[in-house]
């Protein structure tokens, strides 16, 4: 069988069970069988597949087909201008996040050193953007899981931002390590009933202690907003993630906490996604 037919036949059959972006996805699993890049997918669809390769897409298709997420069958995920390691043992990357990494580049844009602080790393993609892109700020994580924290270290590693970050295995309400310029997290903060909406690909795979935000949605939100006011500088600033309903309380709880509100930033769908404030 050649490239294209077994793309053909592989998209179909996800287009079948109501998969979106089938052909991509189908583009992207042949990549990784054949450990090359979509463009060569592409511009080499006539040539022909060996058995074992065939077995083998065949076998990621099927996963597809029980809406395991690509990042999860690939081990991988395009996020900012890097790509991250990625398991089931964090949440997926999202393009909407990376505004906070715009937001955080044109803030600090005349800094040359800040010292940041993240609250749940999972892979760590938004902290290693971050110093990715400011050579010189010193950032540290903090994450539950010690999944996560062995993730973001090789994430770290591979970007080669390592030796300016340091990790802890430790909930946010036990940490007192340091004061910092900048905040930054995007905590858990779907409605415990709203869990069960959400598409099969996310509910089934993707980990729920980072999904849940409790029974309104703002548990984690709360207690990261308290204990930031403890651990940042006067005149620092917070940057959170947040669900699109959910700007005016979040706002009520950051300003009952001594923070400031500088602005909603809203993603690409044009909904409201991230609060920036600063510490009075």
């Amino acid at each position: 069988m050649i490239i294209e037919t077994a793309i053909q036949k592989a998209s179909l059959d996800l287009k079948r069970n109501n998969i979106k972006n089938a052909i991509l996805d189908s583009e992207i699993l042949m990549s990784q069988v054949l450990k090359k890049d979509r463009k060569f997918v592409i511009l080499n669809s006539n040539k022909k597949l060996n058995n074992i390769q065939c077995q083998k897409f065949k076998k990621l298709i099927l996963s597809r087909l029980k809406r395991e997420p690509i990042a999860y069958i690939t081990g991988k995920k395009f996020f900012w201008k890097y790509e991250f390691k990625i398991n089931k043992k964090v949440l997926i990357p999202r393009p909407d996040t990376e505004l906070i990494i715009e937001q955080v580049l044109e803030i600090y844009k005349n800094k040359d050193r800040i010292n940041l602080l993240e609250i749940g790393i999972g892979s760590g993609c938004i902290i290693l953007s971050i110093l990715k892109e400011k050579k010189n700020f010193l950032g540290k994580g903090i994450d539950l899981s010690k999944d996560s924290i062995q993730l973001c270290k090789t994430n770290a590693y591979n970007l080669k931002v390592n030796h300016r970050l340091k990790l802890y295995k430790s909930d946010i309400d036990n940490f007192n390590i340091g004061k910092y310029d900048l905040i930054i997290s995007n905590p858990p903060y779907i409605k415990k009933l709203d869990l069960n909406y959400l598409d099969k690909d996310v509910i089934k795979y993707e980990p729920r202690l980072a999904l849940d935000g409790g029974l309104d949605g703002l548990s984690e939100i709360r207690k990261f907003i308290k204990k930031s006011s403890e651990l940042i500088k006067k005149r620092g600033k917070l940057f959170l993630e947040i669900s699109h309903d959910q700007k005016n309380e979040v706002k009520k709880i950051l300003t009952d906490n001594g923070f400031y509100i500088n602005k909603t930033v809203k993603d690409l769908a044009e909904n409201d996604r991230c609060i920036i404030s600063t510490k009075k």
